[in-house]
């Protein structure tokens, strides 16, 4: 099973390139599991049509022990499994505390066992690396994490506390920083200063994904870029992303 978190600043297109990598791995043939860490539960909006599933904390919530797997766990666009932490009420709870409730409850229905899926990811906010949203790695659910990062300044910033973060779980026997996914706003340098950003934190750019009126298109249809357009240069450029994910991942398995 491949375990990748994708990290990013809020806004940052996290979202975006983690659906994008599910559909890739899934015409690939691997069965998928995207995993949505942001209390704003839209990770997986577009594989759903435009309609948010129902958050693993709101079943919860209704549900308690009565929750079944089922609930928590839904399929959206060609089968991709999809879950959705979820939050607490605003003004009331941690959202951090959300998250590792809501990983508990997978763990206690033995969710990668029963639904085998051969690649997971999580797509975790990376504003602040609390102790909750850090879980995918301080936990080991993941194996690899990647850094979702534009040429704009408070995305480097993130990116940089991000891989902080997950140096000093590495360390423990954690996860691994994987590298950075260049996600263009087209800003002056941006190249440059994404380069500079991967030799201070000792990794490099996996991807340089252009900017791709594609996107929007395709959010306007509510689906996923790999359905409305599944030729465009940033789908093509997901497509080798994913291949270099699992080239990395079992490689690092070789070097253990």
């Amino acid at each position: 099973m491949y375990r990748f978190a994708i990290y990013g600043k809020g806004g940052i297109g996290k979202s975006t390139v983690t659906t994008a990598l599910s559909c890739a791995f899934q015409e690939m043939g691997l069965r998928v599991l995207q995993i949505g860490c942001d209390p704003k539960a839209d990770s997986t909006l577009y594989l759903h049509g435009g309609e948010r599933i129902e958050t693993m904390l709101d079943v919860l919530r209704k549900k308690r022990d009565h929750a079944e797997l089922e609930d928590l766990v839904h399929e959206g666009y060609k089968g991709i499994l999809c879950a959705e932490a979820g939050g607490p009420t605003p003004g009331l709870g941690c959202a951090g505390r959300g998250i590792a409730a809501a990983f508990e409850a997978l763990e206690d229905r033995d969710a990668f066992e029963i639904l085998k899926p051969d690649v997971v990811l999580f797509d975790v906010l990376g504003d602040v690396v609390c102790g909750g949203f850090a879980m995918p790695i301080r936990e080991g659910y993941a194996d690899q994490v990647y850094i979702v990062t534009s040429g704009e300044n408070m995305a480097i910033y993130a990116a940089a506390n991000i891989s902080m973060a997950v140096e000093n779980f590495r360390e423990r026997g954690y996860a691994k920083l994987g590298g950075l996914i260049l996600n263009r706003r087209n800003v002056p340098d941006e190249l440059a200063k994404v380069k500079t950003l991967a030799e201070d934190i000792h990794t490099d750019i996996v991807s340089d994904l252009p900017r791709d009126n594609s996107i929007a298109e395709s959010e306007t249809e509510k689906k996923p870029l790999f359905e409305t357009a599944p030729h465009s240069p940033y789908a093509e450029e997901v497509r080798k992303l994913a291949a270099r994910m699992l080239k990395r991942d079992a490689d690092a398995e070789e070097g253990n």
